[in-house]
């Protein structure tokens, strides 16, 4: 049995979920693998279920209706990992742009002390690959802003390459989430913030997908933008949710 688990949110993800599902079993760590698919068109979920048959104990598949936002995908992955006491639980992408053998990193900063380990672009100025200037001014004026807007001392807040031990996950109301799309990455650390959880930044190069289509919507910029002042604001005059 692992104490780990590596939750992988997927939707038309054909093109990298063999390699990356297969590279993150091949590191010296016992790390598991769930993957929740938003019943991908594509067939990625089917791909899944064929490497269930070479990784069966360690490679496991949720499979939700429809496309329904990155957020309540891994809320979904959340209470899984939860239920079975995984003790760290990570958030990955599946395209490559994070570097599966930075898992290890992650998990030794949760294992010497740190509650939530956040693989961060912009620890070290800006580790980013391959991205056009225009979205690496976009996400980094975004963490600036969030860093006033909030007060957290997070390089990058809206990082998607996350460690959590479980007690952190188990005591925010998962339940009560908001946000879908990217801010929902800020919403996390956010309440983990809140309650005092001690957040530590791994420094990573970020590479932008080779393959497949990146999800990113103006929808998602506008919830980012707009909701973290919304959120902000809502944490000031009702405490006890968050």
């Amino acid at each position: 049995m692992s104490d780990s688990l590596v939750i992988i949110p997927t939707y038309n993800e054909i093109e990298n979920i063999k390699a990356i599902i297969t590279t993150v079993l091949a590191l010296k760590t016992n790390f598991h693998v769930l993957i929740v698919d938003d019943n991908s068109p594509d067939g990625t979920a089917a791909e899944v279920e064929n490497l269930r048959k070479e990784f069966s104990e360690r490679l496991f598949l949720e499979i939700r209706k429809e496309k329904s936002g990155l957020g309540t995908a891994y809320i979904h992955g959340f209470k899984w990992a939860i239920q079975r006491k995984y003790d760290f639980i990570f958030e990955m992408d599946a395209d490559f742009s994070h570097t599966p053998s930075d898992l290890l990193r992650l998990h030794t900063a949760c294992k010497n002390g740190a509650d939530l380990a956040v693989g961060s672009r912009y620890k070290k100025g800006v580790n980013v690959v391959n991205w056009p200037l225009h979205r690496v001014l976009l996400s980094y004026g975004a963490s600036f802003y969030v860093k006033i807007i909030t007060g957290m001392r997070v390089h990058d807040p809206t990082a998607g390459f996350v460690c959590y031990k479980r007690k952190v996950l188990e005591s925010l109301d998962l339940d009560s989430i908001r946000f879908v799309g990217y801010a929902f990455q800020i919403e996390m650390k956010f309440r983990a913030y809140l309650q005092r959880y001690n957040i530590e930044e791994v420094s990573i190069i970020f590479r932008d997908r080779v393959k497949g289509k990146s999800k990113m919507s103006s929808s998602i910029v506008n919830e980012a933008i707009f909701g973290v002042l919304k959120m902000k604001i809502s944490s000031l005059f009702q405490k006890k949710r968050f």
